[in-house]
């Protein structure tokens, strides 16, 4: 099972809030912002869930590079757009302090569907996150990278954790847009499939019962895209930072690369309990960086920053095949010794008492 061309390409999509530059509350308006910004990007700014956000899509990427040249021109193109509006453009997982029912779901037909068919758990989704699509042509190889990348999701979640602070508390978690997003019916960490075959199968089941009406509804944290021939890793809060996103996704797609070519070797496939990787999960989303975390294959609680390195290493062969090690390294270590998003908004807060501090902390700039 040989890589093609088309294997390990990126694609990622985010998902921001616009705020009052004002008051920096939650502000509707998207669609004059994205009007403004289709001027500039077009279709590669979009609608989402809530009036109070926006999305960004890349191009298909080959190199981190592109990734960082992409998300700088659409985060800025979007800034200013939002700016142009009385607007700003915020990246953080959950808003610090905005109530979800000042919102209203966008009157897209799809999105009106969320909300006919989940109610409140629809109106109360008002988080962001990051998915990063990483290019595999085989498709039961896809299944296959799917199913071993599972094992790895709760470093990567510690890494990007960025919603501490959920209608002006302090959560206790890093990643509260993970418990929120957990409330999905189709939501968290999908069990291992045998074959293509097998997961289709269970695709057309939920079909067929109603389950979902788009197999797009599917919203495990590792998936198979429903439009393009990737795995989809949707595990992460959207990152302050252009650098973090691009560590993220270079994590990713490492992460990728080796679990595929373990597959391609016949690497014996560990198959840890369904239990056990959610408990991983929780914990990463719980503490992010701040604590033990779950090492699946271990069976063992490990520091997290051990955690993450140990996921470093193991990745590292993939990273220098692509060139990316000593970028993405870096920024894992500038990460690890500056914290995630959530400790840097805990921070702020600690410092000025304003929760509007961490919404100017987490804006992102037209510049």
């Amino acid at each position: 099972m040989a890589s093609r061309a088309e294997d390990f390409t990126l694609g990622i999509e985010e998902e921001y809030f616009l705020v009052d530059a004002a008051t920096r509350a939650l502000g509707r308006g998207s669609e004059a912002v994205i009007d403004r910004a289709r001027q500039a990007v077009g279709n590669q700014a979009d609608h989402e869930l809530q009036l109070s956000q926006v999305e960004s899509v890349t191009p298909v990427c080959r190199t981190l590079a592109e990734v960082r040249g992409h998300l700088s021109r659409i985060r800025r193109e979007l800034a200013a757009a939002a700016g142009a509006e009385g607007r700003r453009l915020v990246a953080t997982g959950s808003h610090p302090f905005s109530h979800w029912d000042e919102d209203r779901i966008t009157p897209k037909p799809a999105y009106l569907g969320l909300e006919r068919d989940y109610q409140q758990v629809a109106r109360e989704q008002l988080v962001c996150g990051s998915h990063v699509h990483v290019g595999i042509a085989d498709p039961e190889m896809a299944v296959q990278v799917m199913n071993r990348m599972r094992l790895w999701l709760g470093p990567v979640l510690a890494l990007s954790a960025n919603s501490p602070f959920w209608l002006g508390a302090d959560t206790g978690y890093a990643s509260f847009r993970t418990e929120v997003w957990t409330r999905w019916p189709m939501a968290g960490i999908p069990e291992h499939f045998d074959s293509r075959a097998e997961y289709a199968a269970v695709v057309d089941t939920l079909l067929d019962t109603g389950a979902i009406d788009d197999p797009a509804r599917i919203y495990w944290d590792v998936r198979l895209s429903a439009r393009f021939p990737t795995v989809e890793v949707r595990v992460t809060d959207v990152c302050f930072s252009v650098d973090e996103a691009v560590m993220v996704a270079g994590l990713c797609r490492a992460l990728a690369r080796t679990c595929h070519d373990h597959a391609a070797r016949g690497e014996p496939e560990p198959r840890p309990r369904h239990e056990l990787l959610r408990a991983a999960k929780w914990r990463a989303a719980r503490y992010g960086l701040g604590a033990d975390l779950i090492d699946v294959a271990g069976r063992r609680s490990v520091p997290a920053k051990d955690l993450v390195r140990d996921l470093l290493e193991r990745v590292r062969p993939a990273l220098e095949e692509d060139g990316d090690w000593d970028e993405v390294s870096v920024l894992v270590d500038e990460t690890l010794a500056g914290g995630n998003g959530a400790g840097r908004q805990r921070e702020v807060f600690a410092r000025t008492g304003r929760l509007e501090d961490v919404v100017d902390l987490a804006t992102v700039t037209g510049t």
